[in-house]
């Protein structure tokens, strides 16, 4: 399980600064049927955490389910064209258009999050409350995401 403190340490190790609450798990989305059979199994997760100036990935350890010390990704924010948020069944597809790619992105809907992969990997506790920091962020993150379109 990754806190979300440790998130945010890596990456301003990395030398980017976090913005509070708005850091969730995704994952590559399929290109097609067979390939989102086999993603399904797949315990290839990321944050993706939006910063001051960016948004970067940071992997998860397949082996071990935690963060690894580095940065994979960085989009800064001037070179985002369009973000497309919709539905998709059980998740959110998330499409980033950049001035020279589009990333494709799944995340996990927050209402079964706490029974699914990605959700088990951000829970936390304060006392006796569990809870999961990627349902929490979920709805403002892809809002601020969608905000980038403006």
């Amino acid at each position: 399980m990754a806190t979300e403190r440790k998130v945010w340490e890596i990456i301003k190790n990395a030398g980017f600064e976090s913005v509070a609450d708005r850091g969730i798990i995704v994952k590559y989305a399929p290109e097609n049927l067979s390939d989102k059979i086999a993603q399904f199994f797949s315990m290839e997760f990321y944050v993706l955490q939006l910063c001051k100036d960016e948004m970067v990935l940071v992997p998860f350890s397949t082996l071990t389910a935690a963060l690894k010390k580095e940065v994979t990704l960085q989009i800064p924010y001037s070179a985002v064209k369009t973000v497309e948020v919709r539905e998709d069944m059980l998740n959110y597809q998330i499409a980033i258009t950049t001035d020279t790619d589009t990333i494709r992105l799944t995340a996990q809907q927050k209402e079964l999050s706490d029974f699914r992969a990605a959700g088990a990997l951000t829970f936390y506790s304060e006392g006796l409350k569990m809870s999961s920091w990627h349902k929490e962020n979920l709805d403002a993150t892809l809002e601020a995401l969608k905000t980038l379109n403006q």
